[in-house]
C-alpha cells in the first residue's frame, strides 16, 4: 500500500502562481494530478511517467501547467502558473503500478486532495 500526501494548496489571485507537492511512501509506476470542483466530476490534469521523461496535460492547463517528478525523494510536483477562476478545485495526487493514463480509474493510490482557490 503507498501512502500519498499533498501539500501547497492555498488562495490566490487570477495571475498568480502556486505549487503542489505529493510525497509517497513507496515506489510508484505512472503518477498524476487530477481536479475536482463542486458538482463536477474529477478531472485529469497533468500525468508522468515512471522516468520522468514523458508528460501530458489537459488542454486546459496546457502551456501553464508543468508536472515533475523525483525519483530519489518519490515525489510529484505541479507548477501551476497563470491561474485562473476555473482552476478551483481540490486537487489530488494520484500514483498507479501500470502505465497511467488520463482516467480515474487507472490509478490504484490516492491523496486526500488540497484545496486552490483563486480568485478573480
Amino acid at each position: 500500500q503507498v501512502q500519498l500526501v499533498e501539500s501547497g494548496g492555498g488562495l490566490v489571485q487570477a495571475g498568480d502562481s502556486l505549487r503542489l507537492s505529493c510525497a509517497a511512501s513507496g515506489r510508484t509506476f505512472s503518477m498524476a494530478w487530477f481536479r475536482q470542483a463542486p458538482g463536477k466530476e474529477r478531472e485529469f490534469v497533468a500525468g508522468v511517467n515512471r522516468s520522468g521523461g514523458i508528460t501530458y496535460y489537459a488542454d486546459s492547463v496546457k502551456g501553464r501547467f508543468t508536472i515533475s517528478r523525483d525519483n530519489v525523494k518519490i515525489t510529484v510536483s505541479l507548477q501551476m502558473n497563470s491561474l485562473k477562476p476555473e482552476d478551483t478545485a481540490v486537487y489530488y495526487c494520484a500514483a498507479g503500478r501500470n502505465s497511467g493514463g488520463r482516467n480515474t480509474y487507472e490509478y490504484n493510490y490516492w491523496g486526500q486532495g488540497t484545496q486552490v482557490t483563486v480568485s478573480s
